[in-house]
């Protein structure tokens, strides 16, 4: 497995590159991960250690896909050091809540630039690389790109976008062998998300919400992740799969005037 990793520094993006290489060794092949970050921290460096102590490879890159010169030059850069590519992971993205109308052009233009823009000309600089592999490629949405919530800003509709971006990959490049799905995080636990559940009556209202009562954790994003970009879902593509501990599917429920099952 030769993959590419976004937002490969921490969290959902950490997590990834390390089930990666796990899934490849367990699969008797050899991973090589190229890990980015937007730049060097100790985690992106610890992710690497963590991939080369099971016995894998993995490169630490460096990069702002805000820039448009710089998703090029990681896939270029990856590819030279490992011959190909096999997987790519558009995981990498940023997020501001804030009112629609309160945004200026530049917070607008940044939060696009770098969730769209930049996983756009990841896959645009991938494509040859996965059709000569007949690689698959996986881009983490969220769940608020399916569900729009006030306060959100620029990010609900930059990842639903995202979204419609994979699946139209999909379609065209399901003739070149190439398979693109899509993971839909709902409330997940990570560093960005660390301040807000260090509040225990937040984390334990979100839980009470949430059908399978817990808030999931950056491993449960990347097992999916995996088996997408993987082997076993050599039929799935265009799909986009919500990891969400059934959140959103428990909201039709409390519609109002929507029948119930004793109805």
């Amino acid at each position: 497995m030769k993959a590419l990793v976004s937002g490969g520094s921490s969290g959902i993006g950490a997590s990834t590159c390390v089930r990666l290489a796990e899934a490849a060794l367990a699969r008797g092949k050899q991973p090589q991960i190229a890990v980015c970050g937007h730049k060097l921290t100790t985690g992106q460096e610890q992710t690497v250690r963590s991939i080369q102590s099971l016995g894998g490879t993995a490169i630490a890159l460096v990069g702002d896909l805000g820039d448009p010169d710089v998703p090029g030059q990681l896939v270029e850069a990856a590819v030279a050091e490992f011959g190909g590519l096999d997987g790519l992971v558009a995981n990498a993205g940023i997020a501001s809540p804030g009112a629609i109308c309160d945004l200026s052009v530049e917070d607008w233009d940044e939060m696009f630039s770098v969730n769209l823009r930049g996983a756009w000309l990841l896959a645009k600089a991938s494509y040859a690389h996965l059709k000569r592999s007949r690689g698959s490629a996986c881009f983490t949405s969220s769940m608020s790109g399916q569900l729009p919530h006030a306060g959100s800003g620029a990010y609900s509709p930059s990842k639903a976008a995202l979204t419609m971006l994979a699946q139209t990959l999909a379609l065209e490049w399901a003739p070149d062998g190439i398979r693109v799905n899509v993971v839909s995080p709902g409330m997940t636990h990570t560093s960005m998300t660390e301040k807000m559940y260090a509040d225990p009556q937040i984390k334990k209202a979100r839980e009470g919400i949430i059908p399978l009562s817990r808030i999931g954790n950056p491993a449960d994003i990347a097992n999916v992740i995996e088996f997408l970009v993987g082997p076993l879902s050599g039929y799935v593509t265009g799909q986009d799969i919500c990891v969400d501990g059934g959140f959103s599917k428990s909201i039709l429920s409390h519609i109002p005037g929507r029948p119930s099952s004793n109805s």
